[in-house]
């Protein structure tokens, strides 16, 4: 048998030296990438600046800037109650009822009746704005207040005075008469704010005192339905009770926002917080300071969002705008000749993409300004002039006069599922019309019909069929068939649900 022949370490001494370069080669290929991400780290070492953008940002200076325009308001509220009236009983069977029952007892006194006079009702938070004294606070913080006292970071404790509110934005301006020039802060643009920036919001959360906080901008014009104007930044700086009325910064130290509201489901900060935009607040504030009441521009109409379905009826491309579903009499709106079922698409040059964003246009335009309103009428576009009015809470929308009659007529419209009727006096006396108004009554919603779908119900009353005037069912059937003849899929209904106008679009079926 053939025996293999052994190697030694001699032996395996040439055949290593025969590719000492290729090894060497190999080597330091595979050395490249570690040595250069050692250099890389080492440069970081040795010149921190190179890692700075990445590195989060020190709020410092920031705030001991910030700090001193920052600060925390308490109010009072008169309570005045009946000479003798007893203090507030517990619900019989309440365990405090026993409670105090057994503590007063074992003490051997009554329960003290609560004295009438002021009391600390609220705390919030504010920020001065003028060296001379004027703070910028939310409405609901003062709100009902007999007394508002406001007390700076150095402890100085100043009286304050109303100087004017705004429910609807959530916004109060005070003034104060300091002996020395305060520190105020300055406004910046919300609307340059992105999503992501970072923001730091100071207030008085929990009645503790200035307290600083840092996050970012979550999401923008937000709105929670707190009045009709909400557009509010969202922010995750920890914002609490306490906070309301304080700024939110962005890093340069201009306010981008007022805090206002907070989503929590257990009363502290989950991270959504929501501050009143600075480019809404300022115009109000200006006003509020000037004049001690805001005062909004008016167009005079009553809106609704523009849905899919919606735009589909009115040929529009997108779903977007403002539709128009009544226009009140001597309004601006009425003396440009606006019509029902318009679509705004802009204003005064801004455009409007969605509905709730046109109230917030108008209301900051200046009074007697003529503006340019770019609409979507029958098919096409056009633009017409309208002089901004001023707005008046008093505003009453009146029905314009309409031909009646009083001869019952009941007719199917199987194609929208429903059955309507001619109004007469029963049924105005039912459903509670006046003379003025007019229509055609919808009396019975079959269950699996378009009109079901979108929520029609008896008493609703039909004004218009495809932006066209009716005033019997046949007027009804007619524009209904007029529709289905185009092979349009849904038909436009003009609704009026107790003074509620709204647009429809309502399926057509083959029935």
């Amino acid at each position: 048998m053939r025996k293999e022949k052994a190697t030694t370490s001699d032996n395996l001494g040439p055949r290593i030296k025969l590719v000492p370069s290729l090894n060497k080669r190999v080597f330091l290929a595979h050395m490249r990438w570690p040595v250069l991400a050692i250099a890389f780290y080492l440069s970081l070492f040795l010149n921190p600046g190179a890692a700075a953008d990445s590195a989060p940002p020190d709020f410092s200076d920031l705030s001991e800037r910030l700090l001193p325009a920052v600060v925390n308001i308490a109010t009072t509220q008169e309570v005045k109650l009946p000479h003798g009236q007893p203090a507030p009983q517990f619900p019989p069977g309440s365990p405090f009822e026993e409670f105090f029952k057994e503590f007063f007892e074992k003490r051997g006194e009554k329960p003290r009746e609560r004295e009438p006079g002021p009391r600390p009702t609220s705390l919030g938070s504010g920020f001065v704005i003028s060296s001379d004294g004027y703070i910028v606070t939310n409405n609901h913080v003062i709100a009902g207040a007999a007394g508002v006292v406001v007390t700076f970071v150095d402890d100085v404790t100043l009286k304050a005075t109303i100087v004017g509110r705004d429910p609807k934005t959530d916004l109060a301006v005070l003034k104060v008469e300091p002996e020395q020039p305060l520190t105020p802060v300055q406004w910046g643009d919300s609307d340059a704010a992105r999503v992501g920036n970072w923001v730091v919001a100071i207030g008085n959360p929990f009645g503790l005192g200035n307290t600083v906080t840092a996050g970012i901008i979550s999401a923008r014009a937000r709105d929670i339905n707190a009045g009709p104007f909400d557009d509010f930044l969202q922010t995750d700086a920890a914002i609490n009770r306490g906070n309301s009325g304080g700024p939110l910064f962005n890093l340069e130290g201009l306010v981008v926002g007022i805090n206002t509201a907070i989503y929590s489901p257990s009363g502290g900060s989950v991270g959504i917080g929501f501050s009143v935009p600075s480019n809404l607040a300022k115009n109000v504030v200006h006003q509020l300071r000037n004049y001690g009441e805001t005062r909004r521009g008016w167009l005079g109409v009553r809106i609704q969002t523009v849905t899919d379905d919606l735009a589909e009826s009115l040929n529009l491309e997108a779903a977007s705008g403002a539709l128009v579903a009544s226009v009140s009499p001597d309004s601006p709106a009425s003396a440009a000749g606006l019509k029902v079922g318009d679509v705004i698409l802009s204003f005064d040059g801004k455009s409007v993409n969605t509905m709730r964003r046109l109230p917030r246009i108008v209301a900051e335009t200046q009074i007697d300004k003529p503006v340019q309103v770019e609409l979507w009428r029958d098919g096409k576009t056009i633009s017409v002039g309208v002089v901004v009015g001023r707005l008046d809470e008093g505003e009453v929308e009146v029905a314009s006069a309409r031909p009646n009659t009083d001869e019952p007529v009941v007719e199917d419209v199987p194609s929208l599922g429903l059955t309507v009727s001619s109004l007469t006096p029963e049924l105005r006396q039912q459903f509670e019309l006046e003379e003025a108004v007019n229509g055609v009554m919808v009396v019975r919603v079959d269950g699996g019909g378009g009109a079901a779908e979108k929520g029609i119900q008896p008493g609703d009353l039909i004004v218009e069929v495809g932006q066209e005037q009716v005033s019997s069912p046949s007027d009804v059937i007619d524009k209904v068939g007029k529709e289905k003849a185009q092979n349009k899929a849904t038909v436009l209904l003009l609704l009026d649900r107790q003074g509620d106008l709204r647009f429809v679009a309502v399926r057509i079926s083959d029935s």
